[in-house]
């Protein structure tokens, strides 16, 4: 897998809502879908790496489709 950068959750937010993903729902987390599929993005500065691997295989893109939205 491709190094990820380190990203707040708010440019992971940004990023996904370019992918067409909305915020559905925010606590702790940040729920966001796209009408298909649901991401759930911690609060965290930086979010970790493996987790946000994790984040973008669940929101169905790669992490070179991610990389470009930042």
């Amino acid at each position: 897998m491709p190094k990820l950068p380190d990203v707040s959750h708010s440019r992971a937010v940004n990023a996904f809502e370019k992918a067409g993903f909305r915020v559905i729902r925010q606590g702790k987390h940040i729920s966001m879908s796209n009408g298909e599929r649901i991401i759930i993005i911690p609060r965290a500065n930086p979010v970790d790496a493996f987790t946000m691997g994790g984040i973008i295989k669940d929101a169905g893109m790669t992490v070179e489709e991610f990389k470009k939205l930042l």
